[in-house]
């Protein structure tokens, strides 16, 4: 059946492949997350694990959300971890790294996909697609204040 949500099948591509590297990022840095969870050692171990857990279970449920919005766009999204490899601007982290270091890189992963996000607003925007606008705008506001959090856990 074909599409038509009032929005050019080019524009829904670019939008989708915006999208993507947004989906491609948020998984990479779900991962990363749940891994720093897994792997933290130290005196803040509490705090952080809880915090480490918070976030990556927000990054799951955006994950799907994400996805979903490619898929109703009419694309198919992206699923592996090839695909997000070679999409993703997140460095993987190996979990040995200092708790420190640890709140370092997420909040420099949650800066990285706040800046994705706002790389492919232009595209929705332009083609009036208001519900990924709408999910752009809330993913960077939902990143902006976790890495905000972390940047002053370091201060």
């Amino acid at each position: 059946m074909e599409l038509n949500l009032g929005i050019s099948q080019q524009d829904r591509e670019t939008i989708a492949a915006g999208l993507s590297r947004l989906l491609a990022d948020s998984y990479t840095l779900y991962l990363k997350t749940h891994n720093y969870h897994w792997n933290v050692t130290g005196p803040q171990f509490n705090t952080l694990h809880l915090m480490f857990e918070g976030q990556y279970t927000e990054l799951a449920a955006a994950v799907d959300e994400i996805a979903e919005r490619i898929r109703a766009l009419g694309i198919r999204a992206p699923g592996s971890y090839r695909e997000f490899s070679e999409m993703t601007s997140i460095e993987e982290g190996n979990g040995e790294e200092t708790a420190e270091e640890m709140i370092r890189q997420l909040a420099i992963g949650q800066e990285t996909v706040v800046r994705t996000a706002r790389a492919a607003f232009p595209a929705a925007d332009g083609a009036n697609d208001e519900p990924t606008a709408d999910l752009l705008t809330q993913r960077m506001q939902i990143h902006e204040k976790n890495a905000w959090m972390l940047r002053s856990m370091l201060a």
